[in-house]
């Protein structure tokens, strides 16, 4: 599929190349996950903060910087939105502690403090950072 098409995709449609994913830091903002999981994809979020949760979505109170990484065991993919870089690398290990791919976007100006391939998409810039070396 083209990345270079006039209407960008959006991050919900990389995501759905996925079947299990998990979003860190999912906060109040739990459209993505409801889409995601309306898909049939499995969804776990995770947040610092009891957060509810659309219905297919499993909830899992846990900080990235300090992970329990059983939660993240069998994801696919890790994904953030609006992720400050401070939490880039601690995510990025998590993914690839768990072979898992880690998709996310940054707040306003914010670059990515990992290494990354960027593709434009309707939020703005999706950060990929792949767990493995091609």
């Amino acid at each position: 599929m083209s990345h270079s098409r006039r209407d960008p995709r959006a991050m919900r449609d990389y995501l759905c190349d996925y079947e299990r994913v998990v979003e860190v830091g999912i906060g109040r903002r739990t459209d993505l996950a409801a889409a995601l999981a309306q898909r049939g994809i499995v969804v776990t979020a995770t947040d610092v903060y009891d957060r509810e949760v659309p219905d297919g979505v499993r909830f899992v109170r846990d900080d990235v910087v300090d992970p329990d990484r059983g939660v993240y065991a069998d994801a696919d993919a890790i994904y953030a939105r609006n992720l400050p870089p401070e939490l880039h690398r601690p995510a990025l290990d998590v993914a690839r502690a768990v072979d898992a791919d880690f998709l996310f976007t940054t707040l306003g100006g914010d670059q990515p403090a990992v290494p990354v391939e960027r593709t434009t998409i309707r939020e703005g810039t999706l950060y990929v950072a792949r767990s493995s070396s091609p």
